[in-house]
C-alpha cells in the first residue's frame, strides 16, 4: 500500500501524522506532480534501510508543507510500478514534477544529504535566476548577472552558489564584500573552493592597486604595476599581458604574485573564455 502524507492531519494530531491511501498512482503522483512536486518513497516492510529513511523523509515533507507531498509506495505491494519505474533497489527516492521524474536517489541519505539534494532537485525560480546569470556571465553581460544574483540574494542570502558567482563580479569593484560573499564557496560545491580562493588573490591585488609603496622596488615593479592598473579597470586581456611578462622576468616578484594573479584570472573567467584561450599557452610556457 502506498500512501500521501497528510500535513493537515499532523497539524491537527500532534504526535501522529495520519497517512492515507491511495488508490491511483496515475492521479496522486503523475497528475498532483503537474501542481507541485512529489516526493516517491519506494520501500518494503522487510527492509531496514527502508525503515532508517522513513522517518526522515517523514520530518522533511513536514518540514516543507506546502512545497512539496510525500507519497509512500510499498513495492510488495504495487510491483507493477515499481517496475514500471526500474526500481531494483531499495529505498529508492524518486521526486516527480509535471508527471516526469527529474531526480533520484537510492539508499538510506542522511537528513543533512538530503536536504543537499533536494535544493539542487527541486524546481525553483532563484535557481532559473542563478542559471541565467551563469549565462550572462559566460556572455560578459556583468550588470544583467549582478543584477539577478542580487535578485537572488535579496530572497535567499544564504544561497552558496549565487554567493560566490556575485563575488567574482564584484571583487574587482568592492573586494572586502566579494570576499565576505565567498565565504563557504564549498557548500555550492567542491569546485568553487578554487574560486574562493581566486577571489582572495584578486581582492589583495585590488587594494595593492591603491598601495603601490608596499610593494618592492625590483625589476618588473613598473609592469606589475601596469598589470594592477588593468585590473583594477577589468582590461583582463592587458592584466595578463603584463603579468606574464612578470612571470618571464622576474617570477617571483610579490611572492610569485604575477603567477597566482594569472591563476585567479584564468579560474573566475572559466578555460572557455576567449582571454583564457589566447593567454594560458603563453602562461604555460613561461613557468618552464
Amino acid at each position: 500500500m502506498y500512501t500521501l502524507l497528510s500535513s493537515t492531519s499532523h497539524r491537527t494530531q500532534s504526535t501522529t501524522m495520519t497517512t492515507f491511501e491511495v488508490s491511483s498512482f496515475q492521479e496522486d503522483v503523475i497528475e498532483n506532480s503537474q501542481k507541485k512536486p512529489i516526493l516517491v518513497d519506494f520501500w518494503a516492510p522487510w527492509c531496514g534501510p527502508c525503515r532508517a529513511l522513513g522517518p526522515t523523509l517523514k520530518k522533511l515533507a513536514h518540514e516543507n508543507e506546502g512545497v512539496w507531498t510525500l507519497v509512500k509506495v510499498n513495492t510488495d505491494e504495487h510491483p507493477a510500478v515499481s517496475q514500471r519505474y526500474g526500481i531494483r533497489g531499495i529505498p529508492a527516492v524518486k521526486l516527480f514534477v509535471d508527471g516526469e521524474v527529474v531526480d533520484e536517489f537510492t539508499g538510506a541519505l542522511p537528513e543533512y544529504a538530503i536536504k543537499q539534494w533536494l535544493e539542487k532537485a527541486l524546481p525553483s525560480e532563484n535557481r532559473l535566476r542563478v542559471e541565467q546569470a551563469e549565462a550572462a556571465l559566460e556572455a560578459d553581460n556583468f550588470d544583467l548577472a549582478e543584477s539577478l544574483l542580487e535578485q537572488v540574494l535579496a530572497e535567499e542570502p544564504t544561497n552558496a552558489k549565487a554567493r560566490i558567482l556575485l563575488a567574482q563580479l564584484l571583487v574587482f569593484r568592492d573586494p572586502t564584500r566579494a570576499e565576505s560573499l565567498a565565504e563557504g564557496a564549498a557548500f555550492a560545491g567542491p569546485s568553487y573552493v578554487q574560486v574562493e580562493e581566486a577571489v582572495h588573490t584578486i581582492a589583495r591585488l585590488i587594494r595593492l592597486h591603491d598601495d603601490a609603496d608596499a610593494l618592492p622596488d625590483e625589476n618588473g615593479k613598473a609592469t606589475y604595476l601596469a598589470a594592477l592598473e588593468a585590473l583594477a579597470e577589468r582590461d583582463f586581456d592587458m592584466a595578463l599581458t603584463r603579468f606574464i611578462e612578470v612571470v618571464q622576468t622576474n617570477r617571483y616578484y610579490d611572492d610569485d604574485g604575477a603567477r597566482k594573479a594569472c591563476i585567479a584570472l584564468f579560474m573566475l573567467l572559466g578555460p572557455q573564455h576567449p582571454t583564457t584561450r589566447k593567454h594560458r599557452r603563453t602562461f604555460d610556457m613561461s613557468l618552464y
